[in-house]
Parts: structure tokens; C-alpha cells; sequence
């Protein structure tokens, strides 16, 4: 094994220059871990096996070795400041999030299972509406053909089910919220059922936070920040992951969809939380709901 990985480790190219290599040259990188991928997929069962096992054994030891570098650099004032600049290094931010160092949270990457199966769903004439995750569970509201009992939206729904499942193996599980009742309908606070917005604090009218802009809303449970970003709008606690100083009086670059903290200059991501300057940092995200033209958040108490 230390043989292997000290053969392995001779083959590879020079270290590169500290500003990392240029886009063709990543690019090339990525072409060749591609092609490598293609040239295994078409061995025979064991011959894949005995590769994806090598891979996988490979991707451990380097993860591990990752996590202790990333955790001792991280500890040290020294070591800190050279991890803030590595992270925005393209490759080794991919690096970082192939090993799972750097990722999403759980409503970010449902959020984008969402987006992806979106087409699908409409082209066969219904849509579905991430709600919010809570309790790793994740709560969605479909349209059209999907909202029925036909034998057409059980499969689609099973459709939404199957690719959370595999892209989210945290989520626990999966619940279709009913569509919104109309005014004929009883009211469930008219017959002693809890609100169904309990635990939720209004926020402003869409109109009031438009693209390119961020709002602080204080709540009794958590002080809130709302930010636009293209249209997209996130909820999260205005804290830094840092420090837990407020983020509202920071630099939000709309173009490139960052927030830089006021006090210490960490920057975010506005959609996901992420945290671009350092790994395994991330902003507390709220789930965000729009009715009837209003913003409705649901914070927790911190």
C-alpha cells in the first residue's frame, strides 16, 4: 500500500505556482479524471468493481489526510490565513467539495434536486414547490397533473421521491403538502387546529426586497437576513458563522451572489450559506416560504 502511494505520489506533475493553475490546464485535469471514469465503465463486472474499489480506497486516504490538514491549518493563526486564500484556488475548492470538506446544507441541495427534475415534471404538465425541509424531512407541494390520484402523478411523484433519495440520502422522508384551501373551505383555526403558519414571522412584500438587495428582520426566536439574489431569495440567521457577529451592514456583491462580513471580511455565498473563505463554515439557513405576495420565514431559536 505505502509502495503504491509512493509511486503514486512520483508520477505526479510539479507542484504548481501558489496562484494555481490556469482555466485550460484545470480544465485538462478535469478531461483526464473523465476519461479515466469513461475507460473503467467499460471493463466487465469485476474489472469495474476492482476499480471502484481502488477509487474509493484512494478517495478515503486523501479525505482523511484533507480533514487533518484543513483542521490543523484551521487552528493555527498562521495556517488559517493560507487556508483562506487556498479556498478560493478553483482546484482546490474542488478538491474540498469532492471530499465532502465543503458542502451545501440539507435545503440548498434539496432545493437543487428541485430545480433539476423541474423540467421533467413540466413537460409532462405539473410542477413541484420545495416548502420547506425540516426534521430532515422535506416538505413539497405539487401542481397540475401532479396533484391527483392518477396513475401519471403517482409516478411523478415517486419520480420527485427517487431523486431525493438519491442525491439526499439524510432526508428521512418525504411529504406532499396539500395545495392552498380555498375561501369555501373551513379554516383550520375555526375548528381549534393549530395555525398552519405557526412558527412562521411575516416578512415584507416581494416588492419591497428586489433583486440585488438585503433586508434585517428581527423576530422573537432569531434575528433574520433576507437577501435577493437574481430573483432568488434566501433566509438566513444574521449571524457569522465566525464569530456570530451580525451580517447586515456587510458588502453584498449582487453580481457575483457574495456577502462579505462586516467585522472580519468572511464571504458567502447568498444562495447556499456557504462559507467561500473558509471550509466547513456555513450560515444557518431558514426555510422561506411567498404567499400572496408576502415573505414568510421560519427561524429557529439559536
Amino acid at each position: 500500500m505505502t509502495q503504491a502511494l509512493n509511486g503514486h505520489a512520483a508520477a505526479a506533475p510539479a507542484a504548481a505556482p501558489a496562484s494555481g493553475p490556469a482555466p485550460d490546464e484545470l480544465e485538462r485535469l478535469a478531461a483526464r479524471v473523465d476519461k479515466a471514469v469513461e475507460a473503467a465503465s467499460q471493463l466487465d463486472e469485476n474489472g469495474r468493481a476492482r476499480a471502484d474499489e481502488l477509487k474509493q480506497a484512494i478517495e478515503a486516504f486523501h479525505k482523511a489526510a484533507i480533514v487533518q490538514i484543513v483542521q490543523r491549518l484551521k487552528h493555527d493563526p498562521r495556517g488559517k490565513e493560507l487556508l483562506f486564500e487556498l479556498v478560493d484556488d478553483p482546484l482546490v475548492r474542488a478538491l474540498f467539495a469532492m471530499h465532502g470538506v465543503i458542502r451545501a446544507d440539507m435545503t440548498t441541495r434539496v432545493a437543487r434536486v428541485i430545480d433539476a427534475v423541474r423540467p421533467y415534471m413540466r413537460s409532462h404538465g405539473g410542477d413541484v414547490e420545495l416548502v420547506e425541509v425540516r426534521d430532515r424531512v422535506a416538505y413539497v407541494r405539487l401542481h397540475g397533473s401532479c396533484n391527483g390520484c392518477s396513475m401519471a402523478a403517482v409516478t411523478l411523484r415517486e419520480g420527485v421521491e427517487e431523486a431525493l433519495r438519491a442525491n439526499v440520502p439524510e432526508i428521512a422522508g418525504i411529504e406532499v403538502v396539500p395545495n392552498e384551501p380555498g375561501p369555501a373551505l373551513i379554516m383550520p383555526e375555526t375548528i381549534g387546529v393549530r395555525d398552519r403558519l405557526a412558527g412562521w414571522v411575516a416578512g415584507p412584500r416581494v416588492e419591497e426586497l428586489p433583486p440585488g438587495s438585503l433586508r434585517r428582520l428581527d423576530a422573537e426566536a432569531a434575528s433574520i437576513l433576507l437577501i435577493n439574489t437574481d430573483n432568488r431569495l434566501s433566509a438566513f440567521r444574521n449571524a457569522c458563522a465566525h464569530q456570530g457577529l451580525p451580517l447586515d451592514g456587510g458588502l453584498f456583491d449582487a453580481a457575483s451572489g457574495t456577502l462579505s462580513c462586516p467585522w472580519h471580511g468572511f464571504c458567502y455565498d447568498t444562495t447556499s450559506g456557504e462559507c467561500l473563505t473558509a471550509p466547513q463554515a456555513q450560515l444557518e439557513q431558514f426555510p422561506l416560504r411567498v404567499e400572496d405576495g408576502r415573505i414568510w420565514v421560519r427561524p429557529s431559536a439559536g
